[in-house]
């Protein structure tokens, strides 16, 4: 109690002498020192200039020739009381306490324009008391060395306002092709909500959310005393006149640029100071030819007068460095990265990790299930479940697990899925790399629940590694001013499915450009087997709104996504083709100069020619096809050799089917 009395006497003193430290040092340290020009600049993984930290769009104007609405409405939903305080709203401050205290959250904020600038230019947006403390002490020496014009004046020609623009004036000429100067009313309301969530309130990709934003600035210059009501009213309802101008594409790859700056901010901590000022080198994963290739093969495959989009990335297994990516069909038009922030539905593309949790789990690739329409029961007989297949085609017989996976079949997926317990997909998807939430329900055998292209991508990688699951990465070093390293990457790779039955899997999945596996039948990748010389392990996937195609090789993997951004379904014949031309163009053009196959089975793996009909070794009487078990778990039987079964094999044979028979019990 002692104790605790003498702590509450001291606490004004001990903050006064902090204040009085605080205001010293920043009286000591003098007038600030703006950062120059020296940006960073990003290098390919072959030392080859792609891009830097600016991306040029950026325009610095006088305050005096800036339209005086976009000042008033930055002031009124920025900071109101900015000519009013010394670079803390204490006021403010005090409010925000009771509100998040209130709601239990950390949603109302306190920072000043003077505390926003002095972050821009100088600090990371890791959230440490280091940097608080630091935010507080550049906060003090602007407001002490600058005049209240020179910070308002700094702080909108460096604030990011989206699509590449930085500062007002840039971020006119972007949205409404006119100079700071010549901003209406409607126009400024618009730019000066924008700051708070670039990306969310880009009138370019969400008008409604951005006119939402609008009439919140309107508002609060209302309650500002800058606007009467009727004038407010006015400018909501006033044309904005948004026009794509000058929308500046960085050199190369910007969507991966985009990526590389987020994760220099946000992943490595480097403050914006260094990245605009400091001359830092940062070298990346990116190949640059193989970046053209994916770039040159998206613009050849969709036509200019579609509307729909698409998504690829390509990345090197072993070491998980992406070499491609592309996250949209025109960067200057959209900049959102379908590739790594966009999640949809996979389909069967998702199909993979069910089989490798069958093939852990009894099933090989010779097991045979009726494909024949199905109507499931499951969660102890209370609800139902009837997929179909693809354009309603059914065998109407049993298939090897290898027909289907070619066929993509879902009925045999879903009896598969159900019969091996729905968590076992669940538990192989998650060790193989994908993040995203799913659920152990018989639709996820069919691929329902979203995930991002760069997670299926790493899914995939851990199959092409033989079940070594690597982190993608876009960054290997990056080097300040005076050749001191500041982060050196470490591939991480982690052993987490068996070596074996991966194997086992990405030969099943090259069957799906190989139409002798069914003879009557067209497999998935058939219409674009032609376009391939080199072996490669895919899987398509497709739902109403979502097209796919991934694949890989030991050397390079590669996934690509087709649909619409609002999800609208896909109906026409060419639409649903894309994602196959893209990624058989693209992987064929890649792999150009590589061996044609460089699949090497580990030990424990044998290869046996399977009759597809029956499930059983090839002999001269049915010619079959080349599979791969793990060792033990072939057939033993051959085909058209019945009659000379002993009575131990029918009696094993016996035991097997009435196993497949309690599995399927449910069934109607």
């Amino acid at each position: 109690m002692r104790w605790s009395v003498w702590f509450i006497a001291l606490l004004p003193a001990m903050l006064l002498l902090g204040i009085f430290v605080l205001l010293l040092s920043a009286k000591i340290a003098g007038p600030m020192n703006i950062p120059a020009s020296r940006p960073a600049i990003f290098y390919d993984s072959r030392g080859q200039f792609i891009g830097k930290w600016d991306t040029t769009n950026r325009r610095w104007t006088d305050i005096e020739k800036m339209a005086p609405s976009i000042k008033l409405a930055t002031l009124a939903v920025e900071d109101r009381r900015f000519f009013q305080h010394h670079g803390f709203d204490f006021r403010r401050i005090a409010q925000s306490a009771l509100i998040d205290m209130r709601s239990f959250t950390k949603a109302q904020g306190a920072s000043t324009i003077t505390m926003q600038y002095a972050k821009n230019l100088f600090l990371t947006n890791d959230k440490t008391w280091l940097r608080k403390f630091s935010e507080m002490f550049y906060t003090v020496r602007l407001e002490m060395n600058e005049s209240k014009k020179d910070i308002l004046e700094g702080y909108l020609n460096t604030i990011y306002y989206g699509h590449g623009a930085y500062g007002i004036e840039s971020a006119a000429k972007v949205y409404f092709n006119k100079k700071a100067e010549d901003l209406s009313l409607a126009q400024s309301s618009m730019l000066a909500g924008i700051p708070n969530g670039p990306s969310l309130y880009s009138p370019f990709l969400h008008y409604d959310q951005a006119k939402k934003r609008q009439k919140v600035v309107l508002d609060t210059m209302v309650k500002s005393g800058f606007l009467t009501k009727k004038r407010a009213e006015i400018a909501y309802h006033a044309p904005l006149q948004l026009t794509h101008s000058d929308i500046q594409k960085t050199e190369e790859a910007p969507y991966f640029q985009d990526a590389v700056r987020q994760e220099l901010t946000d992943d490595l901590h480097i403050s914006r100071k260094e990245l605009a000022s400091g001359g830092i080198k940062v070298y990346t994963t990116l190949d640059s030819e193989t970046q053209k290739t994916a770039e040159y093969w998206v613009k050849y495959a969709i036509p200019d007068t579609s509307s729909i989009q698409t998504a690829l990335i390509a990345l090197d297994p072993k070491t998980g460095g992406i070499v491609a990516m592309v996250g949209g069909r025109d960067y200057q038009s959209s900049p959102y990265n379908r590739a790594m922030n966009a999640k949809r539905s996979p389909g069967s593309a998702f199909k993979p990790f069910l089989y490798y949790a069958a093939l852990r789990n009894g099933f090989t690739p010779a097991t045979r299930l009726k494909s024949a329409p199905t109507e499931f029961t499951f969660d102890h007989g209370h609800s139902d479940y009837a997929p179909n297949n693809f354009g309603g085609y059914y065998a109407n017989k049993p298939i090897t697990m290898e027909q289907a996976l070619a066929l993509s079949d879902n009925i045999f997926a879903v009896k598969t899925h159900l019969a091996i317990g729905m968590e076992k997909l669940v538990n192989a998807a998650r060790k193989a790399g994908i993040t995203s939430p799913l659920a152990p329900i018989p639709s996820l055998a069919l691929g329902s629940k979203p995930v991002s292209v760069l997670e299926l991508a790493r899914g995939y990688a851990t199959l092409a590694n033989e079940g070594a699951r690597i982190k993608p990465a876009l960054i290997t070093r990056v080097v300040d001013g005076k050749g001191h390293i500041l982060y050196e990457w470490q591939p991480d790779r982690k052993q987490v499915l068996n070596r074996q039955t991966s194997f086992v899997l990405s030969q099943m999945m090259t069957g799906i450009f190989d139409t002798k596996l069914n003879g009557y039948t067209k497999v998935t990748g058939g219409p674009v087997a032609g376009l391939l010389t080199h072996k490669v392990a895919a899987k398509t996937g497709s739902t109403s709104t979502d097209s796919w195609m991934a694949g890989f090789t030991p050397d390079l993997v590669a996934a690509v996504w087709v649909g619409y951004d609002k999800g609208e379904t896909i109906t026409t014949s060419p639409d649903t083709g894309y994602a196959k031309t893209i990624w058989s163009h693209f992987i064929e053009s890649a792999l150009e100069g590589t061996p044609k196959n460089r699949f090497k089975p580990p030990k424990g793996v044998v290869s046996v020619s399977i009759d597809p009909k029956s499930g059983l070794r090839a002999s001269k009487a049915c010619p079959g096809r080349s599979t791969y078990f793990v060792k033990g778990t072939e057939p033993t039987t051959y085909c058209g050799d019945s009659k000379k079964k002993t009575a131990d094999q029918r009696k094993e044979n016996k035991a097997h089917r009435s196993i497949l028979d309690r599995l399927f019990h449910w069934w109607k």
